[in-house]
């Protein structure tokens, strides 16, 4: 009885325990606390200013006209992923690639980084135009928008990580015999990954906002392939605010998809050696 009973305490201080600890994880319970008191504050704003639909919906209207216009949302999203995945995957195998060649190129770098600045540095906004001159509206501008936002920070970050290798380690390879080849793989990639993930990352973050701006100014809403952006064009016009709000959750969603993933990637290659996540535990 006594041995049941000391048993059955320590099942219970064991279930309490995990409880307590599944409630204090800051990465859980933060994010609701604060989630919820910003739902709060949003029906507390619109009850004391009495403010119309048209200035701020409430949330549970958003949530009921995006289930009205499910149908519109869920193809303008499908069509947005599309141009982003599409757009991000041209801009890391590109920048990967320019990278390489400004890194073991004295005269690549010298000669076309300041021209990748000098594009980097013009507005895409003034490019678009000529893009979908080139190109024409649809899916192909956005993607070459899209690729254009996302491609810089790779290939900045990823240069820096490949020229910035430890030369101490760079010498210790040539003592060694070790070929171009075996210092790229084993040396200056692995050196250069915490840059390129970075570069990632901020691509990451970029790539809906290229491709949303590339739908409002090159998508076409025929033939079901009207993207967010575009679908945002037509709600703005028709006064659709709830619509309008349920449109721009789902182009939020569709931002941490993309980082969350890179996060994810970047935890898997990091997590095992490099400082910024073993300082973590």
């Amino acid at each position: 009885m006594i041995f049941r009973m000391a048993s059955g305490g320590c099942r219970v201080e064991e279930v309490m325990h995990k409880l307590k600890s599944w409630m204090l994880a800051p990465s859980l319970l933060w994010p609701l606390l604060l989630g919820a008191l910003f739902i709060a504050l949003w029906y507390a704003a619109i009850a004391l200013f009495h403010l119309p639909e048209y200035i701020l919906p409430a949330p549970h209207r958003i949530f009921e006209e995006g289930l009205v216009e499910r149908k519109t949302l869920w193809g303008g999203m499908v069509q947005t992923t599309y141009a982003c995945l599409l757009g991000f995957a041209a801009s890391v195998i590109g920048g990967v690639v320019l990278s390489l060649m400004l890194a073991y190129s004295s005269w690549a770098y010298k000669g076309l980084y300041p021209y990748v600045l000098v594009l980097k540095m013009t507005p895409v906004i003034v490019l678009a135009p000529i893009i979908i001159i080139w190109f024409g509206q649809g899916i192909n501008s956005i993607t070459i928008i899209s690729f254009l936002i996302c491609f810089f920070p790779i290939v900045a970050n990823t240069t820096m990580g490949l020229r910035a290798t430890d030369r101490n380690l760079v010498d210790l390879f040539q003592v060694y015999g070790a070929t171009k080849r075996q210092e790229l793989f084993y040396l200056r990639i692995p050196a250069a990954m915490p840059y390129f993930l970075t570069g990632l990352k901020i691509a990451a973050a970029l790539t809906p906002i290229g491709a949303l701006y590339g739908d409002t100014v090159a998508g076409m809403g025929s033939g079901g392939q009207a993207g967010l952006g575009f679908v945002v064009v037509i709600f703005s016009a028709q006064l659709k605010v709830p619509a309008l709000f349920a449109a721009a959750f789902l182009a939020c969603l569709i931002g941490f998809l993309f980082v969350g993933l890179v996060n994810w990637l970047s935890w898997r290659v990091l997590r095992r050696w490099h400082d910024s996540y073993l300082m973590d535990g």
